[in-house]
C-alpha cells in the first residue's frame, strides 16, 4: 500500500488513487500487536520479560539494514530521491519525524516512521513495566480513554491552529504543513499502535473474553472491510479535518478488527493461505527502506529510453523493488537476525543447550 502511494501518478494504470497512505497505519498496528505479545506473554504467564533481549531483538532486526541504506544515502549523492536530507544526526537519533519538512529535505522522508517504532520500542517496555506494577481493568481503560482524548484533541487543536487558517487561503504547501505538522509526529499517530496492543492484551489477559471473539472471525473479517472502506472515503482529502482528528483512530479500528479477523481460527484470512504473502513478510523491511531509493535510480537511469510513466515503467519498478529487497535482505538483514539468533540462544540456554520454556514462546511469539 505505501510502495502504491509513492509511486509516480502517471505510472498507474487508472486515474486515481485511493488513500494507500495508511499502510503505514496497518503497520502500526501489526506492530503493536507483536510487539506488545512480546512484552505483555511473560507477564500473562506470572513471569517477567527480559527487556535486554528484547532490546537486542529490535537492535539486529531494525540497525544494520538502517545503517547500511543511511551510509549509501550520505557517501553516494545519486542516491537519493531528492536533493535535500536531513542532518545525519536526525537519522541517527531516530527524531527525523518531529518538523520534517520533506519539500525541503525529502531525501529518505520515509523513514519517520521507522523512528514513531523506535519512540514505541522505548516507551512500551516502560508502560508495560509501570502498568503491571499494580494492573487493573480499570486502569487499563483509564490509560486506553486517555491515549484516545489526547489523540483527537491534541489533532484538532494542531489542525485549527496551522492548517485550517491556511485551507482557503494558501492551497499551495498546505499538504506538507499538515503531513509536516500531523502526518508526521510520533505523539499524533498513537492510536494504530494502541489498537495493536489492545488486541494483545485482550487474548493474554482476557481469555474468556477472546474465546468469546474468536468464533466470529469472518464477522470480524466483514466489519474491518466496512471500517476501512469508510475510512478510505473520509480521508479522501488528507488535509481535512476530519482526516486529522477521526480518520486516524477510525483506521486504527478498521485495521484492528482486519488483525483479530487473522487471529480467529475459523475465518477466511485465517484458513487459506496467500501466493506471495510469505515472500512479501520476508522482504517488507528491505523494500520499505529502499523504494523509492530505487524509483529514483529507475528514472535517472532508464528515463531516457523507457517511458517510465506507462505499464513498462511500472514492470521496472516491481522488478527493481524486488530485486533491491532481495539483495539488502541477504546479504545484510539475514546475515544479522542469524547472528541475533545465536546470541540469544546462548543467552537463554539451559545447561544442556536448549532454550528455557519461556524463552521458546518467544522465539515462537516473534
Amino acid at each position: 500500500m505505501v510502495m502504491f502511494w509513492h509511486l509516480p501518478w502517471a505510472s498507474l494504470p487508472f486515474p486515481w488513487r485511493p488513500a494507500t497512505w495508511a499502510g503505514v497505519d496497518l503497520f502500526f498496528v501489526l506492530s503493536g500487536y507483536l510487539i506488545g505479545t512480546q512484552l505483555l506473554r511473560p507477564y500473562a504467564r506470572g513471569d517477567r520479560p527480559s527487556y535486554l533481549d528484547f532490546f537486542l531483538r529490535r537492535t539486529f532486526r531494525v540497525l544494520p539494514a538502517y545503517l547500511v541504506v543511511l551510509l549509501a544515502y550520505f557517501s553516494i549523492p545519486q542516491f537519493r530521491e531528492e536533493p535535500g536530507i536531513s542532518p545525519i544526526w536526525r537519522f541517527l537519533t531516530f527524531t527525523q519525524n518531529f518538523g520534517l519538512d520533506a519539500s525541503i529535505v525529502g531525501a529518505f522522508s520515509h523513514a519517520w516512521s521507522l523512528c514513531v517504532e523506535e519512540h514505541f520500542y522505548l516507551v512500551l517496555p516502560l508502560v508495560v513495566y509501570w502498568f503491571t506494577r499494580k494492573p487493573s481493568f480499570k486502569k487499563a481503560c483509564w490509560v486506553t480513554a486517555s491515549i484516545v482524548a489526547f489523540g483527537l484533541s491534541l489533532r484538532g487543536a494542531l489542525w485549527i491552529h496551522s492548517v485550517g487558517p491556511l485551507r482557503e487561503h494558501y492551497a499551495r504547501g498546505l499538504s506538507n504543513l499538515y503531513i509536516k505538522t500531523i502526518y508526521y509526529p510520533t505523539y499524533t499517530r498513537l492510536d494504530s499502535l494502541l489498537v495493536g496492543v489492545l488486541v494483545a492484551a485482550t487474548q493474554l489477559f482476557r481469555p474468556d473474553w477472546w474465546r468469546r471473539i474468536a468464533i466470529h472471525g469472518n464477522a470480524l473479517l466483514a466489519a474491518g472491510i466496512l471500517v476501512v472502506g469508510f475510512s478510505f472515503w473520509l480521508c479522501q482529502d488528507m488535509t481535512s479535518f476530519s482526516t486529522a482528528v477521526f480518520g486516524f483512530p477510525l483506521l486504527a479500528v478498521g485495521f484492528g478488527l482486519l488483525v483479530m479477523s487473522c487471529l480467529c481460527p475459523d475465518s477466511f484470512l485465517a484458513k487459506h493461505r496467500f501466493y506471495g504473502a510469505s515472500i512479501g513478510a520476508t522482504l517488507s523491511y528491505s523494500t520499505y527502506l529502499t523504494h523509492k531509493e530505487v524509483m529514483h535510480l529507475d528514472r535517472l537511469y532508464f528515463g531516457s529510453f523507457v517511458r517510465m510513466d506507462g505499464p513498462a515503467g511500472l514492470a521496472i519498478y516491481a522488478v527493481t523493488f524486488l530485486g533491491a529487497a532481495c539483495v539488502l535482505y541477504f546479504c545484510v538483514e539475514r546475515p544479522f537476525l542469524r547472528l541475533r539468533d545465536k546470541i540469544l540462544t546462548r543467552r537463554n540456554a539451559n545447561g544442556d543447550g536448549t532454550l528455557r520454556p519461556a524463552e521458546l514462546a518467544l522465539e515462537r511469539g516473534e
